[in-house]
């Protein structure tokens, strides 16, 4: 199945659904936003990334900010960070550019590696968009931390790869059903910049029709 570009998702949800799916759907399907000092800082350094118009040869590296990809495979869209393209024998050829490539996504964070594996979804998906326009097969790619200046090293397992691809799935799912998914609460929601306006500490609260169907019955009786 291959998507229509209309009906694309923003690739960079992926880190927004694996986090929390009510989040990823309170931004993505009922489009709420609210900017926290974490949230500021991120958009920040992905300005500072994003140069479009800055492309650098280093050491035989060819470094390309703010790349355009997309699949019409999983139907999504985005950029990368910046994409680094490492000579290699095995690799692809580039237009303009002599010799042959391999591709290598770097994603940058503010802060640190985290105990949940959403950056590293977001890479993959970033690597697997690369892979379906360059007709190529990416190893690995990196995430950049701000807080300890500091490459992590991802390998792209198949593992990995299906786990991105079921995301993406359940994603469509949701938002063509313009569903918003019940939030499961946790320690990570103090750190939601959507905890406002989500309000987790209600979330056991009695559902809506749930009342009204107990109200009309008391009625009835």
């Amino acid at each position: 199945m291959e998507y229509q570009e209309e009906d694309y998702l923003l690739l960079s949800g992926i880190q927004h659904f694996v986090f929390c799916r009510r989040q990823w759907a309170l931004i993505h399907i009922e489009q709420q936003w609210e900017e926290n000092v974490r949230t500021f800082e991120g958009r920040v350094m992905h300005e500072n990334a994003h140069n479009a118009d800055f492309h650098e040869k280093r050491n035989g590296v060819i470094m390309v900010r703010a790349m355009k990809v997309f699949s019409r495979e999983m139907g999504i869209s985005g950029e990368c960070d910046v994409v680094e393209f490492h000579p290699a024998p095995e690799g692809i050829t580039l237009a303009g550019q002599k010799g042959t490539y391999i591709a290598v996504p770097v994603e940058y964070k503010r802060g640190k590696p985290k105990p949940h594996n959403a950056d590293e979804m977001q890479l993959m998906a970033q690597a697997m968009c690369l892979e379906e326009m360059l007709m190529t097969r990416i190893p690995k790619g990196y995430l950049y931390y701000g807080e300890t200046r500091r490459r992590t090293e991802v390998l792209f397992t198949e593992e990995l790869r299906q786990s991105v691809r079921s995301c993406f799935e359940e994603m469509h799912a949701y938002y063509s059903r313009k569903y918003t998914p019940m939030v499961k609460t946790g320690t990570y929601c103090r750190q939601c910049s959507l905890n406002n306006i989500c309000l987790p500490e209600l979330s056991g609260a009695q559902p809506a029709d749930a009342y009204v169907s107990e109200m009309l019955k008391e009625e009835l009786q």
